[in-house]
């Protein structure tokens, strides 16, 4: 059976929104660029400061509430013990800092939080559906990006962890 070309066409042009990147945006398997992150609830940071070990990067907003309901969970992962091998940190694209800082304090956030008002970030890592969560490795390569809340602290999530990063060192190990 032959496919009509128009409808081949067709489909082609309707798949195009699934592979259009945000402006500049690093994909999988690409390496992140500098950035200069603006502190939320610690001093400012350049990317690359993280580098040496597996990073996760969680895109948020206050206004966002798929967001709220996953920042609890992350809390939870950062004080677990698989959590050692890796950073966890938080990417505000609110446009007010005041809204941002307001909703890390709600929640008691420990870990480290950051605000992109110049959307350098959100642009990077491809946010244009929050919340995002993107996995990088130790030299600063995106391996995986998962869009939508998640339960990070869940054994499915702790699974896909230790696939993306490697086992946690134990306790003696550190």
């Amino acid at each position: 059976m032959r496919v009509p070309l128009s409808l081949l066409l067709l489909c082609f042009a309707w798949s195009l929104p699934l592979l259009a990147k945000t402006p500049g945006e690093v994909g999988i398997g690409e390496t992140l660029r500098e950035a200069t992150m603006q502190g939320l609830n610690g001093p400012s940071r350049k990317l690359s400061e993280f580098r040496g070990r597996p990073l996760l990067i969680n895109v948020w907003a206050s206004w966002c509430g798929p967001c709220r309901q996953e920042m609890g969970s992350l809390e939870r992962l950062a004080w677990r013990d698989e959590a050692t091998g890796f950073s966890i940190i938080g990417i505000s694209t609110d446009d007010y800092i005041d809204a941002a800082r307001g909703f890390l304090q709600k929640t008691n956030a420990t870990f480290n939080h950051f605000i992109d008002s110049r959307l350098v970030l959100e642009h990077m890592l491809g946010a244009d559906k929050l919340p995002l969560t993107v996995l990088v490795d130790a030299q600063g390569r995106v391996l995986l990006k998962v869009v939508g809340a998640r339960e990070w602290d869940s054994p499915e999530s702790l699974n896909l962890l230790r696939k993306a990063f490697g086992p946690a060192k134990s306790a003696a190990t550190r």
